[in-house]
């Protein structure tokens, strides 16, 4: 990423365009449909405002149960994820084939009463602003993004990351020196993954959901005071896996975080995800079995924060926080 030197705007931005999604490499998808980013407009130097639609239907994004139902946490962490990408390439300089790779985040949803889900699609405004230490070779090799979200003036979200800008080469340095041998892709596997061949799937209604193939969890165990799962998802949800990876991606790491939450809570239909914090010390490699353990929290006062370990051949390799919230306290 190699920072531009344009001042700030000396004019107020043109107005944001809902009008049709953004090309779909700017936000390193592969199908159109999963692309939800509209429009991309400099504000500064390292400053970026970006609209994004929500979609009324998803097939993984709107498949739960709890009601009244709202736009999904994880949509909107998607959008963010997206719209940093959209405005990396297009104002800051970031080569196409850099992969922007997140180290730890932290995204809060401060207002979810007003993402709502009504008659029309969600029209959201994200504000991004870029920070990081340029190299001798004029990039930015680890930087930090903070966004803003806003349902018209109303600021409804907040996120932060700590991410590494890598080219393919340093991509798989990094991956050699943590495992030593060629990763598998997720195309060497069937459709469900390794290990989860549905028969042990946790039911779909225990984690807030209808329909099984969104379902990540397998063989899940409540032992006293906590319950632990392992993290199976089915690499045909093209959601979760709209390309081939050599990992578990971090956004389905983070589903699975939800869904132990959920399901550890007692009332999957009545309580809502509405906050995470997260930090990854390796990748999650394909395989071998990636397992998670959580404390069964009940919310006091309608909002409680369940931490998830994830573990790896003996190594933890993530920590996701859920906060979450009963319905009334939205």
């Amino acid at each position: 990423m190699t920072p531009h030197a344009a001042p700030e705007t000396s004019s107020a931005p043109a107005e944001l365009s809902f009008g049709r999604t953004v090309d779909r490499s700017l936000v390193h998808r592969t199908a159109v449909s999963e692309v939800f980013v509209t429009d991309v407009q400099q504000l500064a130097a390292r400053k970026v405002r970006t609209a994004v639609q929500l979609p009324l239907t998803h097939g993984y994004y709107s498949d739960h149960l709890q009601r009244p139902a709202v736009f999904d946490a994880l949509l909107l962490l998607e959008s963010g994820r997206q719209a940093a990408i959209a405005g990396s390439h297009v104002f800051m300089g970031l080569a196409p084939n850099t992969m922007m790779i997140v180290d730890r985040f932290r995204f809060s949803l401060d207002q979810p009463g007003g993402l709502t889900i009504g008659t029309k699609p969600g029209h959201i405004r994200i504000d991004t602003a870029y920070d990081g230490k340029i190299n001798k070779r004029g990039r930015v090799r680890n930087g930090q993004v903070a966004q803003r979200y806003f349902v018209g003036d109303t600021e409804v979200a907040t996120h932060e990351m700590d991410v590494l800008f890598l080219n393919p080469h340093e991509n798989e340095v990094l991956r050699h020196s943590q495992r030593g041998t060629p990763a598998p892709m997720t195309s060497d596997f069937g459709d469900h993954g390794p290990g989860g061949d549905g028969s042990r799937q946790v039911p779909a209604h225990e984690v807030g959901r209808a329909n099984p193939l969104n379902v990540v969890l397998s063989r899940a165990e409540r032992f006293g005071e906590r319950v632990g799962a392992e993290v199976t998802p089915r690499f045909d949800n093209r959601a979760l896996f709209d390309h081939e990876y050599d990992h578990l991606p971090a956004m389905t790491l983070v589903e699975a975080a939800r869904q132990l939450a959920l399901l550890g809570s007692g009332e999957p239909l009545g309580t809502y995800a509405v906050g995470f914090e997260a930090g990854f010390s390796r990748f999650a490699e394909l395989d071998d079995v990636v397992r998670a353990e959580a404390p069964r929290a009940v919310p006091l006062d309608g909002r409680g924060e369940v931490p998830v370990r994830f573990v790896q051949d003996g190594n933890e390799i993530a920590q996701v926080t859920v906060t979450v919230a009963t319905k009334e306290a939205l």
